[in-house]
C-alpha cells in the first residue's frame, strides 16, 4: 500500500510540477567553497531567497497538520542536522512510522530520496508523502488541502511572502507552490563547513585531531573501506550535481536482519522490495550521507542503532546477530546481504580513531544557522 501511495504522489506531482528536468541554478547564490559543485536544481523551480524564505515559515508551521501540533520540523530539528532524536517519528494521530527520520542536511544533492523509493526522486513530489500519505499517516492533511490554502490565504504575511516568491504566478498559493517553496528551503539546507572541510578543502591541518587524521586513513583504506559506500562530497554513493552527466544511485543490504535464515526483513521495513517486488531487493535501502552523522542518531533506516561505536561493531562483524524474538537471525550469514560487507578486524583503538573521524564532519555553524532555525520562535523572543 506504502509503494502505491507513493507512486500516486509522484504522478500527481508530475502533473502539477509539468514534469520538468533538473538544471544548474546560475542565479542563486549557494553558500558553498567554490571546490564544491553546485546542486540541480528543477527548471520550474528555480533557487530564490524569496522562495526560501517562505519554505523555512511554511517549514516550521504547525497549522501545516491535521491538529496543529506538528510541522515537518517537528521530526527534522536542525540541531539534529534535520533529523530525529526519536527511534522514529510519531505522526498526528500517535501512529509512529516504521522508519527513522532521515536527515536533511545536503539533501539537495540526492538523486532518490526517502529510505527506500528508488522512484522519489523529487523533493516537491516528496513533499506530499508526510503531508497527505495515509500509511502512515504523518502530518494528516489528507483530504483537508481545501482547509490549508485557505489558511494559508487567510494570513496576511503568507499573502505578502507568496506574492513576493511567486510575482508571476495567477494562482499565487496553492499545493504547487507551498511544495516548491517548502523545496526551496531544503535544498539550501547546505553543510560544507566542518572541521573535516576546513582540514580538506580549506587547507587548515590543524582543523582536525590526530585521533580524527587517523580515522581517515582508516575510513577510506582498503581493509575497512568506509568510502566504497560513503565516499564523495556528501560521504553517500548516491549523488547528483552539474559535474554529473548522470546521477549515481545505490541501495544496499545492510544485513541489520537475517530472520528465519533467509535474509528476511521484518514485514513493514523490506527496504525497495516493497516498490520493486523483487525478492532479491529484500532489505535493500539508499545510503543516508554521513554529513553531521554524529548530531543525527540513532541510526540504520529504523534507528535500531544507537551509537556511532554501536554501528562500527555492526559492520566489522559482517552483520547484526539477534540472538532472540521474532526477528532472530544472524546477519552475517544472511543470503542477501551486500557483498561488500564482509567484515574486518578492529582494535579499541581504531574505533576509537574512526569514531573521531566521524565526529569531525558535524558543522557546528550549520546546526545554529539562524537562516534554518525556527522564525516563529525567533518572533516570540
Amino acid at each position: 500500500m506504502r509503494g502505491l501511495l507513493a507512486f500516486a504522489f509522484a504522478a500527481i506531482a508530475a502533473l502539477v510540477l509539468g514534469g520538468a528536468r533538473a538544471h544548474a541554478d546560475d542565479t542563486y547564490r549557494w553558500n558553498i567553497p567554490s571546490v564544491i559543485p553546485a546542486p540541480l536544481v528543477p527548471a520550474d523551480n528555480a533557487m530564490t531567497e524569496a522562495k526560501v524564505n517562505l519554505g523555512r515559515f511554511l517549514f516550521y508551521d504547525k497549522r501545516l497538520s491535521a491538529n496543529g501540533t506538528i510541522s515537518c520540523a517537528s521530526c527534522h530539528r536542525q540541531a539534529y542536522a534535520f533529523s530525529d532524536p526519536r527511534v522514529v517519528p510519531v505522526g498526528v494521530t500517535g501512529q509512529k512510522h516504521p522508519r527513522h527520520a532521515m536527515r536533511l542536511v545536503n539533501v539537495a544533492y540526492l538523486p532518490v530520496l526517502t529510505w527506500a523509493n528508488p522512484n522519489q526522486r523529487a523533493l516537491e513530489s516528496q513533499a506530499l508523502v508526510p503531508m497527505f500519505g495515509e500509511h502512515p499517516v504523518e502530518m494528516g492533511l489528507g483530504g483537508r488541502e481545501k482547509q490549508m490554502l485557505a489558511m494559508l490565504k487567510a494570513d496576511v504575511r503568507y499573502q505578502r511572502l507568496f506574492a513576493e516568491a511567486f510575482p508571476d504566478q495567477y494562482d499565487q498559493i496553492s499545493l504547487a507552490t507551498v511544495t516548491r517553496a517548502i523545496s526551496s528551503f531544503e535544498r539550501a539546507l547546505l553543510s560544507f563547513d566542518s572541521p573535516y572541510d576546513q582540514y580538506r578543502y580549506g587547507h587548515h591541518p590543524d582543523a582536525i585531531s590526530a585521533a580524527a587524521k587517523r580515522g581517515e586513513g582508516l575510513f577510506f583504506g582498503e581493509r575497512i573501506d568506509c568510502a566504497h559506500c560513503h565516499g564523495g562530497i556528501n560521504f553517500t554513493d548516491n549523488i547528483a550535481h552539474v559535474r554529473l552527466r548522470a546521477p549515481e544511485i545505490a541501495f544496499h543490504n545492510t544485513a541489520l536482519y537475517n530472520i528465519g535464515g533467509t535474509g528476511a526483513y521484518p514485514h513493514d521495513n523490506r527496504g525497495i522490495e516493497e516498490i520493486t517486488e523483487n525478492p532479491a531487493d529484500m532489505g535493500k535501502f539508499r545510503t543516508p550521507s554521513l554529513r553531521n552523522i554524529a548530531a543525527g542518531g540513532p541510526f540504520m533506516h529504523d534507528g535500531s542503532v544507537k551509537s556511532l561505536e554501536e554501528a562500527i561493531d555492526h559492520y566489522a562483524a559482517g552483520g547484526r546477530t539477534i540472538a532472540a524474538g521474532p526477528y532472530a537471525g544472524d546477519g552475517s550469514k544472511s543470503p542477501l546481504r551486500d557483498t561488500q560487507l564482509r567484515g574486518f578486524k578492529i582494535t579499541p583503538q581504531e574505533r576509537s580513531d574512526l569514531v573521531a573521524f566521524l565526529q569531525s564532519l558535524t558543522d557546528d555553524k550549520f546546526l545554529h544557522d539562524p537562516r534554518f532555525s525556527d522564525p516563529f520562535a525567533a518572533e516570540a523572543k
